[in-house]
């Protein structure tokens, strides 16, 4: 684990893939890396990408990439895929369409299988941010697997989290079902191009109107990731968003949230890992249960 942590910290690629399975995998290994990772987190900007399936979030977020690296900055980017149903693992479509980076030292791609986790993210995204965080990266890149409604967890794990629509989707009635202006500190209307751009346009800044913001009105922007248009105005948005961020201290707030909600997400599976151990009592409570001979409440003090 030390030569893991060493080599992350130098920027060896293989040691970062390595200790990112570590973590993944789970057990004493995991927090070993946590805890000897602990003080150099908190550095890195962290992104997140998000919107429904087919809004063009892994060519948007690899236009992002080359706009941060022409500006210098060093880029992971964390792609969180559907898992297979076969294997349990990670379906690379995303890491596929980011081939073009493979060459670049500066980017470091990573797929992630979300193993049946909801929120559209993987449940060891906020560790996996650490290690990239230590490993040196200035800007950490989160593209969530884009489910829809339940699209909502990136907005306790991201700094800045923007969120895709794309013309002719419904996306108006989807973020109003969706409570997805509650998700976006940025609005990206992707393929411009096409019919229909302004008048989505139009319908989330009317959306966005109807909000009530203190401090940060999230813009809504027209791009088309494809032809790399408007995409300066998008990056024009991160850097006005992550100004506001430090001046405001909202910066330092987000990341609060960010560890308690990582903490909590511990305990939780630490409960359902006790669950799992003591999954005879609880049968023989549930038959309790279901008998009469007690009821549900009774039944969970005892198990306690």
């Amino acid at each position: 684990m030390t030569a893991f942590i060493e080599g992350a910290r130098a920027g060896d690629v293989r040691m970062i893939a390595r200790l990112i399975s570590q973590i993944e995998d789970g057990g004493g290994a995991a927090r070993e890396a946590m805890r000897a990772l602990a003080t150099f987190a908190g550095r890195a900007h962290v992104i997140g990408i998000t919107g429904a399936p087919g809004v063009g979030k892994s060519t948007t977020t690899s236009a992002i990439i080359t706009a941060l690296r022409n500006d210098g900055q060093r880029v992971a980017v964390l792609a969180v895929d559907p898992s297979s149903p076969f294997s349990g693992g990670a379906l690379l479509g995303d890491r596929i369409r980011m081939q073009r980076h493979s060459g670049d030292s500066g980017v470091y791609i990573r797929s992630m299988a979300s193993r049946g986790h909801l929120g559209g993210l993987a449940a060891t995204t906020p560790q996996v941010i650490r290690v990239l965080d230590a490993a040196g990266f200035d800007v950490v890149i989160i593209e969530t697997v884009g489910v829809g409604q339940s699209e909502v967890e990136i907005a306790e794990t991201a700094d800045t989290s923007i969120v895709l629509s794309a013309p002719g989707m419904g996306d108006g009635i989807q973020a109003a079902k969706a409570g997805i202006l509650e998700i976006g500190d940025i609005f990206v209307v992707n393929k411009a191009d096409r019919d229909g751009a302004d008048a989505t346009a139009r319908e989330l800044r009317h959306m966005v109107e109807l909000g009530s913001w203190q401090g940060w009105k999230p813009p809504v922007v027209k791009a088309s990731a494809v032809q790399g248009t408007g995409m300066d105005e998008v990056m024009a948005a991160i850097a006005d968003h992550r100004a506001w961020l430090a001046a405001s201290g909202e910066d330092r707030l987000r990341r609060l949230r960010r560890a308690r909600e990582e903490i909590t997400a511990l305990v939780l599976g630490a409960v359902r890992q006790r669950l799992a151990d003591r999954s005879d009592e609880l049968a023989a409570l549930a038959d309790d249960v279901l008998s009469g001979r007690t009821d549900a409440f009774a039944a969970a003090e005892r198990f306690d």
